[in-house]
């Protein structure tokens, strides 16, 4: 095994250890040596990858909502139209759904952390800033391709983010309580009646 396999083995063990933490104990609840017990590494090798705890914290969110970003552009960027490519982020969110299950303590401890760490609230409003922006820039290519009616790109960005992160928590906080992805489907449909140009429909 070369160096590099191995510290990105390392590097991985540590980032599974710290979920598996942070979900059971909480944030502030977990310490270093715990992640380093868990995970099978030294402090120093610890600190080799991570100059501290909160930036160990800042990478598993950043990862996480990287992931999200990835996919919904990739979505994009294959759609035929607009409308098409709401529809199939839609449909995705089953799967979101699906690999977040589990991860419900660690996801509200993201945000449990936001409201007291500036640091954390950043990494984690940043990501939603970005979504909104994406969002309202492909609502403007739907009014220049004459799928979406015009509307106030920034607005209706908001109210899409706003569904989207909505029937991710209700997803995680109540699994059994609906088919999360029919929900998803049938709440961008509602919204696309909305906007949609009636020629269009």
């Amino acid at each position: 095994m070369t160096p590099k396999a191995t510290g990105e083995e390392t590097r991985s063990r540590i980032l599974k250890a710290a979920e598996e933490c942070f979900a059971r104990y909480g944030y502030d609840a977990t310490g270093v040596a715990e992640i380093c017990r868990r995970a099978g590494v030294s402090k120093g090798a610890f600190y080799h990858h991570f100059p501290s705890k909160q930036a160990l914290f800042l990478e598993m969110l950043e990862g996480w909502l990287g992931e999200i970003e990835i996919r919904v552009r990739q979505i994009r960027s294959q759609a035929e139209n607009v409308p098409d490519g709401l529809i199939r982020m839609a449909e995705t969110l089953e799967q979101i759904f699906r690999a977040a299950r589990g991860r419900l303590p660690l996801f509200l401890e993201f945000w449990t952390k936001a409201a007291h760490d500036q640091a954390v609230w950043q990494a984690t409003i940043e990501p939603y800033r970005e979504y909104r922006a994406f969002f309202a820039e492909m609502l403007r290519q739907g009014i220049a391709e004459g799928t979406i009616k015009p509307v106030d790109p920034e607005k209706a960005g908001r109210v899409i983010v706003s569904l989207a992160v909505g029937l991710v928590l209700q997803g995680l906080l109540d699994p059994e309580g609906a088919d999360w992805g029919e929900t998803a489907r049938e709440g961008v449909k509602i919204l696309l009646e909305g906007l949609a140009r009636r020629d269009q429909q």
